[in-house]
C-alpha cells in the first residue's frame, strides 16, 4: 500500500534554548525541527503534531518557537498547571496549540480532580482535547472520568495487552487511539490497530514518535509498514491522514 501523506500525530521537539527539567533523573539529547525535518523527509508527512514531554515541563517557548519554523499543519499538544489563566490559554491557542497532555506514567501534572476540571475548561474555552500518556491497565480506575470528558486520546495504543479491553471500551464511545511509540509497547501493535479500527474506524492516528525518547529501540520507517499491512487499503487514508486532520486541524 502506498501512503500518500502522513499526519504525524506524535513527535517531540528538544531545543536545548529552552529549559529542559531531568525526569527520573533523564535529560533527553537535542533533536531540533532541522533533525526532524530531514528524518520525516522521505515518508510523506505533511503535518503534525509537536508533544509536550514530561521533561519540558510548563514551558511553552520551545513548543511557540518549534510551531513557527514547521508552519502551517502543524499544531501543539501542551502541559499546563491546573491554574493556568484564560488568557495563557487563549494565547497558546493562536500560536497554534490544539490539546493539554497529562503524562500520567512517569507522574502526572495534575490530580484526577485537576485533570478533569482542567479539561473540561480548555474544551470549553478553546475546543483543546485531551491527551493522556497512561497504561491502559490503569483505566478501569479512572474510567468515570475518562469516560464522560468531551474529547480524548490515548498514547502509544495504550502500551500494554492487558489494558486493550478497557481501551477498546472507551474507543466505541469515541476516544482516539495513537498508533506510535512501538518500541514502547507489550502487545502485539498489529491485533491492537485491527481491534480498534474495527472498534470505530475514525479513531486511529498514526506517528513516529521521533526522537523516541527513552524508548527501547526508536522509530522505524517499517513501523509505518507494519501499520499499513494490519490496515485494508480503504482505510488507510483515514488512519495515515484524515482522522488525526479532523480531530487537530478543525
Amino acid at each position: 500500500m502506498k501512503i500518500q501523506r502522513v499526519f504525524d500525530a506524535h513527535f517531540h521537539i528538544i531545543d536545548p534554548d529552552f529549559p529542559l527539567q531531568e525526569n527520573n533523573g533523564y535529560l533527553p539529547d537535542p533533536f531540533g525541527v532541522t533533525q526532524y525535518q530531514e528524518r520525516i523527509a522521505d515518508l510523506g508527512v505533511s503535518g503534525g503534531a509537536v508533544v509536550s514531554g514530561s521533561f519540558q515541563g510548563f514551558d511553552q517557548g520551545y513548543l511557540i518557537a518549534a510551531l513557527e519554523a514547521l508552519g502551517p499543519h502543524y499544531v501543539g499538544v501542551t502541559q499546563i498547571p491546573a491554574d493556568t489563566e484564560d488568557e495563557k490559554i487563549l494565547e497558546l491557542h493562536r500560536h497554534g496549540v490544539r490539546a493539554v497532555r497529562f503524562n500520567v506514567r512517569r507522574g502526572g501534572s495534575a490530580s484526577l480532580e485537576d485533570l478533569d476540571r482542567l479539561a473540561r475548561r480548555v474544551y470549553d474555552l478553546v475546543g483543546w482535547h485531551t491527551e493522556l500518556y497512561i497504561d491502559a491497565r490503569e483505566l478501569p480506575e479512572i474510567m468515570p472520568v475518562v469516560s464522560a470528558l468531551p474529547a480524548v486520546s490515548v498514547d502509544h495504543l495504550g502500551l500494554h495487552e492487558e489494558g486493550l479491553l478497557s481501551l477498546l471500551a472507551l474507543v466505541e464511545r469515541g476516544m482516539k487511539v495513537k498508533a506510535t511509540g512501538f518500541g514502547r509497547i507489550e502487545l502485539d501493535p498489529t491485533k491492537a490497530i485491527k481491534e480498534i479500527v474495527k472498534a470505530n474506524p475514525h479513531a486511529l492516528m498514526v506517528g513516529t514518535d521521533l526522537p523516541s525518547t527513552r524508548a527501547r529501540r526508536p522509530f522505524q520507517d517499517t513501523d509505518f509498514a507494519l501499520i499499513c499491512d494490519a490496515l485494508d487499503e480503504e482505510q488507510v487514508e483515514d488512519v495515515f491522514w484524515n482522522n488525526a486532520a479532523d480531530w487537530y486541524l478543525r
